[in-house]
């Protein structure tokens, strides 16, 4: 079982993509996962850790809802 740790900013607004990935996650792993918490962050910060080890950084990756979840589903 897993952690997985999903950091958005919230002065950009970021809460509706930062849940878009969380259901998508718990609907298709949900099983699979101990949790999945949202992290309140700044400074545009968008991130998907599993286990403290990030799949997802909208710094350096394309946001893709399916993608993520397939990164984390990798790390299990």
């Amino acid at each position: 079982m897993a952690t997985v740790e999903i950091e958005y900013c919230v002065p950009c607004g970021f809460l509706e993509r930062a849940e878009a990935i969380q259901h998508a996650l718990l609907a298709g792993l949900g099983e699979e996962l101990d949790r999945v918490a949202l992290v309140t962050g700044d400074h545009g910060v968008l991130t998907v850790t599993v286990d403290d080890e990030t799949v997802f950084d909208k710094a350096n990756d394309e946001y893709d809802v399916d993608g993520i979840v397939r990164e984390v589903r990798s790390q299990l």
